[in-house]
């Protein structure tokens, strides 16, 4: 794999800490992702970099992001020293801030272009639950991690509030009956359209992953976590069905052996 020269760019980066204040900022934000997305994905990209160099260090390290779209992540992450590589599936996305940058594969997350054991660090942030096989594209992240590397998956909850996107609260009736609403309502297709760029993926589908992967000996489970909600909330993740409706966004951190 070619190198590629992280920015020299930095930024003051304050202690990370999964506290009530940290989710209350990062729910406001949320917001603003129609209308000032720079403001949006700025915030969460940042806010990502600081989490993820909680399980491993940044500096130096060679990172995929998968589904990396417009730029906003590249700038976090090589503001922390990274070697950073982006894959996504979706051209116009990844053109959001005017061009293409170097470093950008186009391709699937479901059959990533990388060889076995190429990176470092493997992340990918709310892009699971728009590929029609999650687990064949967890398991990629998976195979081009070098051992001893770092897997990050974050994903949006089907029965979470934001399960639907732009189409919640109405998923609640179903996928399709509000992919139908929204084109009713708006005359045109959501962005998200349920059954071809949105899919259900519960909790408790990626917590069995998880365990399975640690159990074959492919991977250890290093943490399970609420994304967006404070530390002290993670035993929501013990309960079956609660979970998938407050938990919002599942982490699942593997490091390879």
């Amino acid at each position: 794999m070619p190198s590629q020269t992280p920015s020299p760019t930095t930024r003051q980066r304050r202690p990370w800490k999964a506290t009530l204040r940290r989710s209350v900022r990062l729910f406001r934000e949320f917001g603003h992702e129609q209308d000032d997305p720079a403001r949006f994905y700025t915030a969460l990209a940042e806010d990502s970099a600081d989490q993820l160099s909680t399980y491993v260090p940044l500096d130096g390290a060679v990172l995929l992001d998968v589904g990396g779209g417009p730029g906003y992540f590249r700038d976090a992450f090589r503001a922390e020293g990274a070697t950073y590589w982006a894959l996504d599936a979706d051209v116009g996305e990844l053109a959001g801030l005017g061009g293409i940058a170097s470093g950008t594969v186009v391709g699937s997350g479901m059959e990533l272009p990388f060889r076995t054991g190429s990176v470092d660090v493997c992340y990918s942030s709310n892009v699971l639950e728009h590929v029609p096989d999650p687990w064949r594209m967890a398991e990629e992240m998976v195979r081009v991690t070098r051992p001893g590397g770092t897997v990050f998956i974050s994903y949006t909850l089907w029965f979470g509030p934001w399960g639907g996107h732009e189409t919640a609260p109405w998923h609640y009736l179903g996928g399709r009956r509000a992919r139908r609403r929204y084109a009713a309502k708006h005359g045109h297709e959501p962005k998200n359209r349920y059954g071809e760029s949105l899919f259900a993926v519960t909790a408790g589908a990626g917590l069995r992953w998880a365990r399975a992967q640690q159990e074959l000996g492919v991977a250890e489970v290093v943490d399970l976590a609420p994304r967006y909600n404070p530390r002290w909330s993670r035993f929501l993740l013990r309960v079956p069905l609660l979970r998938e409706v407050v938990t919002w966004n599942l982490v699942i951190v593997l490091r390879k052996r």
